[in-house]
């Protein structure tokens, strides 16, 4: 690192006249491309003077432009936060000042402050994100990606190629682990590529490439205003923001992966899956996320230069990239039963160890009716909205998404009533059409179980009512050749890993 100008006189001044300004003490997070300096309800983000290899803000110039970037292309995002620019000039005088005449000497971006237990890296070792909250974030993610710039300059596979050598030069160059087995893990890295390149290429082509936040990840995201806000995007090299959009999504899921909050990382694919169509892409996911735990890897390992302690941390990353390069076939399970018997329960407690990371692709006929319908998930449909028409729409669009993904390969959660032969019949068709393996999950309880479940229902995207487990009792459901099992045991969960034989 080459420190190019002593910034020492505007430190100084800031820490003075914001301490002054705000009436109270000013603190500060110190990195070592950054100063953030916070008093009162106000942050300001001072860039370093300083030239690395990825990075130069070695004159006002070069920092003035990268905080103006950084201002307009975080107020895509966060523009409740980002406010504005503030100068620090030299008066003619010789001493400094806020913005007015006078030459100016650094440029601060202009935040409100907001509380650091709200960053989601907090909030999640603290067990603290419910899947409401998650729900809105990849919804919010979704919309980002929707209306981000298509960038059509930037390569696909050949980009990724350029990013993932220079990942394995830097495991090289760390030391963290033998060269044997930094030569091993760049060998799995590079097959994967070079099996997964077609499919970066059409993506590109498809305009799947756009000009994303690039460093999504738990610390750059909080809670304000109660809704989860994106912040702190990558402003100094477009290389680094202009991506998949799925390569942006899978940092937070390596993340949230990494946390040890796997379901929390299939809830919030699942919920993004809701609102962008990015099924086609799913085989790139494990293989970003892994490339996302490699970078960890390398800079933590640098850190741990510094501090010993970092050197697990830094290894738990490297074996993390290791695991979710794995590869792991396409299969499909179906859930199937009365209102009531616990079907997406049971789904989202298998879906993380489904497949690869970050697991299966539930797709609910609950969910796909509110979509054709236009709504929220949660939004209650009349009556009418569940028409035998209906209904037939809803499973044969379930069918077609789920052997799409397959056809991804991907693992896939079919999670409907199934009541009817036919259907069963169908969906295990699919499995059987795109090769995949197949189970079918039938589960069954008690009626009183069944109306208390429903009748305990808030904020759930099944319209089912004690009306409607009356009428699917009276259902002839015919023969039913899947693995029954009993949804009002303690342990279903348990028992369905074990008859899909999972592992934990």
């Amino acid at each position: 690192m080459a420190q190019a100008q002593d910034q020492g006189e505007t430190l100084a001044f800031l820490r003075q006249a914001l301490a002054q300004e705000q009436g109270g003490p000013v603190e500060s997070i110190e990195t070592h491309i950054s100063v953030v300096l916070m008093a009162g309800a106000r942050a300001w983000k001072l860039k370093r003077a300083v030239r690395l290899s990825y990075i130069d803000f070695s004159t006002i110039a070069l920092r003035r432009a990268a905080a103006e970037t950084e201002l307009r292309l975080n107020r895509r995002t966060a523009p409740q936060l980002y406010l504005g620019l503030r100068h620090v000039v030299r008066r003619p005088d010789g001493a400094l000042g806020f913005d007015g005449d006078g030459e100016i000497v650094d440029v601060l971006v202009e935040m409100r402050r907001f509380e650091q237990a709200t960053l989601f890296d907090k909030l999640a070792r603290a067990d603290a994100l419910d899947r409401p909250t998650l729900t809105v974030l990849a919804q919010e993610i979704a919309r980002f990606h929707a209306g981000a710039e298509v960038r059509a300059d930037v390569g696909g596979a050949a980009s990724i190629a350029r990013m993932l050598e220079g990942n394995i030069q830097a495991l090289r160059d760390c030391g963290l682990v033998p060269d044997a087995e930094a030569a091993e893990q760049a060998q799995r890295f590079r097959a994967a590529l070079a099996r997964l390149a077609p499919l970066m290429d059409a993506r590109a082509a498809a305009g799947k490439l756009r000009h994303c936040h690039g460093d999504l990840h738990l610390r750059n995201i909080c809670l304000y205003g109660g809704r989860p806000v994106l912040f702190d995007c990558i402003e100094f090299d477009d290389r680094l923001a202009a991506i998949d959009v799925l390569n942006d999504l899978a940092f937070l899921l390596m993340d949230l992966w990494e946390h040890g909050r796997r379901d929390q990382a299939n809830w919030v694919l699942n919920r993004y899956l809701d609102a962008a169509d990015e099924i086609d892409g799913l085989p790139l996911l494990p293989f970003f996320m892994a490339m996302r735990a490699a970078v960890r890897a390398h800079v933590t390992a640098l850190q741990a230069q510094a501090d010993a302690a970092k050197r697990d941390e830094a290894l738990a990353y490297h074996h993390l990239a290791d695991a979710l390069l794995a590869p792991a076939p396409a299969r499909l399970v179906a859930i199937g039963g009365l209102s009531g018997t616990g079907k997406s329960t049971l789904a989202r407690a298998l879906a993380a160890r489904l497949g690869a990371p970050p697991g299966a692709r539930i797709l609910s006929s609950d969910r796909i009716r509110k979509a054709r319908a236009g709504v929220a998930a949660e939004t209650r449909l009349p009556a009418q909205a569940y028409t035998p028409e209906e209904s037939r729409l809803v499973y044969a669009e379930l069918c077609a998404k789920a052997g799409r993904a397959l056809r991804a390969g991907c693992a896939v959660i079919a999670d409907a009533v199934f009541a009817r032969p036919d259907e069963r019949g169908h969906i295990e068709a699919v499995a059987g059409a795109a090769g995949a393996a197949f189970d079918g999950l039938w589960l069954e309880t008690g009626a009183e179980t069944m109306r208390a479940r429903v009748a305990a229902r808030v904020g759930d995207p099944s319209d089912a009512n004690a009306d409607v487990v009356a009428a699917q009792l009276r259902y002839d459901l015919g023969d039913i050749g899947w693995t029954r099992l009993d949804a009002g045991a303690d342990d279903i969960a348990v028992r369905a890993a074990r008859v899909l034989s999972l592992t934990s």
